[in-house]
């Protein structure tokens, strides 16, 4: 049997977290177009007749300017670091830069079995992929590639065995049942999280931390309470909106997912607060998780 972790690795919104739902076949990321989505360090089991692969999916590679940033690039080189391969990712529609072959000659260079997963080739013409597989070769890129898509569900079966094919043999790292490392209420402030990606535009979203103060089942519904956590008073009339608009509706579309989630009804109660400067100070950083 094969049995081993994966760090999925790749710059911000290359398709990483898409990638990892769908192989995992549960949603244990949340998912937008806009970078910093995913902020830590996120453990999916896929379990498979004669394999366990522990995807582990890491912030978006990215510049690097606080506190928050720095944390979220440290994240991703230790976990570079602990696992048994890498699944480098790049996003085939947008093309490739000097700087994306450079960060996979990178990786490569640490010496752990590598493969490339080219996503989003549903919505690149077909005519161009080859020319990015021949343009990672002749950089020097030692390792398979894999144009996939996760959405369309094209050549998934092809990237597992792929990465089946690189893991150690061995027995299972996990119980069949165990999906995520991450628990319900990480997942529910996630999910928080998600909304206002999607909702708001600009720099909000980034200056954004959601903190469970609440959560309690109560019969057969969840009671939740949601801290927002903003960096300027600005920012927070810009969330509640006019007459608290804004935030109804991003709470009301998260309590949804929350509720799917949980497979439960859910009691959401949300408040938005102040904290300048929140994420270029350690201490709180800490204490919210990071």
């Amino acid at each position: 049997m094969k049995s081993g972790t994966v760090a999925v690795i790749g710059r911000a919104n290359a398709g990483k977290s898409t990638l990892v739902n769908v192989l995992v076949g549960e949603k244990i990321a949340i998912v937008s177009p806009k970078p910093q989505t995913t902020r830590d360090r996120i453990m999916g089991v896929c379990n498979r007749e004669n394999a366990q692969i522990v995807f582990i999916d890491t912030p978006g590679l990215y510049r690097q300017f606080n506190a928050l940033t720095d944390a979220m690039m440290k994240t991703t080189e230790d976990t570079a670091k602990e696992v048994d391969m890498i699944a480098y990712v790049l996003d085939a529609h947008a093309g490739m830069t000097e700087e994306d072959i450079s960060l996979v000659l990178k990786y490569q260079r640490m010496g752990l079995p590598m493969l490339v997963v080219l996503t989003k080739t549903d919505i690149m013409p077909a005519k161009e992929i080859p020319a990015a597989v021949k343009a990672l070769s002749n950089a020097g890129v030692d390792a398979d590639i894999y144009p996939v898509s996760a959405r369309k569900g094209k050549n998934l079966k092809k990237l597992e065995e792929g990465i089946c094919a690189l893991l150690p043999e061995g027995e299972p790292l996990y119980p069949d049942d165990i999906v995520s490392d991450r628990s319900e209420k990480f997942m529910v402030a996630e999910l928080m999280r998600e909304k206002i990606l999607l909702k708001y535009e600009k720099e909000i979203p980034h200056g954004v931390a959601v903190i469970v103060h609440t959560f309690e089942k109560k019969g057969g519904m969840y009671e939740i309470g949601l801290d927002i956590i903003c960096e300027k008073k600005s920012h927070k009339a810009i969330l509640i909106g006019k007459g608290c608009a804004a935030l109804k509706e991003a709470s009301s579309f998260a309590r949804q997912s929350m509720e799917k989630f949980l497979g439960a009804k859910v009691y959401l109660t949300t408040y938005v607060k102040v904290v300048e400067n929140w994420r270029d100070r350690q201490n709180l950083l800490k204490s919210f998780g990071y």
